[in-house]
């Protein structure tokens, strides 16, 4: 959508305003990525927000189941759809980002309990949670399922994070910003310092923001949105999002 304003000043001078476009993208919730409960929409919607004002592209958000929000943008019916995995079969319906964000799953721990590891194998004697049906990547799930490393269960991932603050486990395989919504949203801010987390990841997985070829001007769309996400990158911008995600500065 293209919008042309004429301004008139004082004088009687009129001036044409510059043209200012907008793009529908249609979205599902995912705290603390996306979320209309959220400042900004969520730290991915930020990121993506000032990535199209970078190229003078405002951005209307819809929120819709994920299949719904797919199916939406698949049809041309919405501009768009994010965050989603790159693969072969959806490059043929849409022009597909530069990774908004590589999520990943670190281990998270006490600041009490030194940890470090390099291999899975390194982890072999360390009471380790986890949450039914997640899957954290080929080599965890294989040493789990051979029993090379002992791998605790649990509902939810807030049930492992008071396991994780009782003692009852060490380590906690969870994605990172995710988590840390997690430990501001039920613990308190004395206990929440108590956590931390291994750097080095245990799965990332690159997610991205999905145009749909229906819509001819998205293939200029893209190009325009990966200049404002290389802008923000390497402005420092991202990672101050991010940072400010995990101290809970998000939550309304």
């Amino acid at each position: 959508m293209v919008i042309i304003v004429l301004l008139m000043v004082c004088g009687g001078k009129i001036t044409l305003a510059e043209e200012t476009k907008s793009i529908r993208i249609a979205s599902g919730e995912w705290s603390p990525y996306q979320s209309k409960n959220l400042h900004y929409n969520g730290v991915a919607s930020r990121i993506v927000t000032e990535a199209f004002a970078h190229a003078g592209i405002t951005v209307e958000y819809g929120y819709f189941p994920w299949a719904r929000s797919l199916e939406y943008a698949t049809s041309g019916k919405w501009d768009g759809t994010f965050l989603w995995f790159d693969t072969p079969a959806r490059r043929k319906i849409f022009y597909i980002s530069e990774p908004v964000l590589g999520i990943q799953y670190v281990f998270f721990h006490l600041k009490s309990f030194s940890f470090d590891w390099d291999t899975i194998a390194d982890l072999q004697d360390t009471f380790i949670g986890g949450t039914l049906k997640y899957d954290y990547g080929q080599a965890f799930q294989e040493a789990e399922k051979s029993g090379k490393i002992k791998v605790e269960r649990a509902p939810s991932d807030e049930l492992n994070f008071k396991k994780l603050l009782k003692g009852r486990i060490e380590i906690f395989p969870n994605d990172l910003d995710a988590g840390y919504e997690i430990i501001h949203k039920h613990f308190t801010p004395e206990q929440a310092k108590l956590f931390t987390y291994h750097t080095k990841p245990v799965k990332l997985a690159p997610h991205h923001l999905l145009l749909s070829r229906k819509n001819p001007e998205n293939e200029n769309n893209i190009k325009a949105f990966n200049q404002g996400l290389q802008y923000l990158r390497e402005s420092g911008k991202i990672e101050q999002y991010l940072a400010e995600s995990r101290e809970g500065k998000y939550e309304k």
